[in-house]
């Protein structure tokens, strides 16, 4: 049987393209190594090891999405080069430098450790691996990310160029703070020349007797907080075990004492009688906005106990404390106090 030119041609034209395949194959085969699957292995583990990704790994195994991995199984992983090792390498190296430790204490959460180190609680979840809800064990050493000094310098000179903003807003609040004593110093003149002459003493006498002294229910409200003083806090606790967050520290001082208040700091902010910065007493109720960027809303509360200083459950101090309202801190954030005991 003859065989025409053309019929030739085409077949030594399949055997080339054979032998091509046959070669990519061979070439393909050899930039694998095998890994055999252990107990706790799983697809990215596997991937994250070799440096490659999930898809690749299916792909090559002719794995299904959600196929369960069979311990003593052997798969090809795709290895890499060794200028991409080392550029990860070097990656690694260069991560490592802007991060630090931080071994987590009573009273910690995700949201207080971003706090200090002014990041945020996604960037501590993504380089801990923490999943939503993940409770922090005491002890537990996580990473941090390391703030650079070039970066702290714009945040003092951003801080130089708020100074005036709150200097005007602080001359705002005292022009109707002062309203505001004008017209209650009103209305207490008027209530104290309607009381009779009489050796009895009035209500008002007893509750306003002297400018920043504080009413006998002010005084047992002080007076059990102090107790509570070196108590560790613990967000949502309301006096479990002797723990306390800060709105959970007033809730339970004034249950304590016969008057019931919201559970929440803002909540509480507007139950009670509107007291301004400058008309203080012992027993009232302070409030602040301590969060990052000020955005204006209460998120703290504390209890005024006289010469310009309140107690209240610290989340940054991790327990129940004393501190002073000329601290920079909670001087500029002071928002507003309430008068719960009258």
């Amino acid at each position: 049987m003859l065989i025409n030119e053309e019929d030739l041609l085409k077949r030594i034209s399949t055997l080339l393209l054979m032998f091509t395949l046959g070669t990519a194959s061979l070439s393909a085969a050899g930039k694998t190594v095998k890994h055999t699957i252990k107990s706790g292995d799983t697809l990215y583990s596997i991937a994250h090891k070799n440096h490659t990704t999930i898809e690749k790994l299916r792909k090559i195994n002719h794995l299904k999405k959600g196929e369960r991995l069979k311990i003593g199984k052997v798969l090809k992983v795709p290895t890499t080069s060794k200028s991409k090792k080392k550029s990860i390498k070097l990656a690694k190296k260069s991560k490592k430098t802007t991060t630090e430790k931080y071994k987590i204490s009573s009273g910690d959460s995700l949201y207080s450790i971003a706090h200090k180190n002014h990041t945020t609680v996604s960037k501590l979840r993504e380089l801990n691996h923490l999943k939503e809800g993940e409770t922090l064990k005491i002890g537990k050493v996580l990473k941090v990310p390391m703030i650079s000094k070039s970066k702290k310098k714009p945040v003092t000179l951003a801080k130089n160029t708020k100074k005036h903003s709150i200097k005007t807003s602080t001359a705002k609040k005292k022009h109707t703070e002062k309203k505001l004593a004008k017209a209650l110093t009103g209305i207490k003149s008027q209530k104290l020349s309607k009381v009779k002459k009489s050796n009895k003493f009035a209500l008002s006498d007893v509750i306003f007797n002297k400018r920043g002294h504080s009413s006998v229910k002010g005084k047992k409200l002080i007076a059990l907080a102090k107790q509570k003083l070196g108590k560790r806090y613990v967000w949502g606790a309301t006096g479990q075990r002797n723990t306390f967050d800060c709105s959970g520290l007033t809730t339970y001082v004034c249950k304590k004492n016969g008057i019931k208040i919201p559970r929440r700091a803002i909540e509480q902010s507007k139950y009670g009688k509107y007291v301004s910065r400058r008309n203080l007493k012992p027993g009232d109720l302070i409030f602040f906005d301590t969060s990052k960027r000020c955005r204006g809303y209460v998120n703290h509360v504390g209890i005024y106990i006289g010469n310009n200083k309140f107690i209240h459950a610290s989340s940054a101090k991790h327990k129940v404390i004393i501190t002073s309202l000329n601290k920079p801190f909670y001087n500029k954030r002071f928002k507003l106090a309430r008068r719960v005991a009258s």
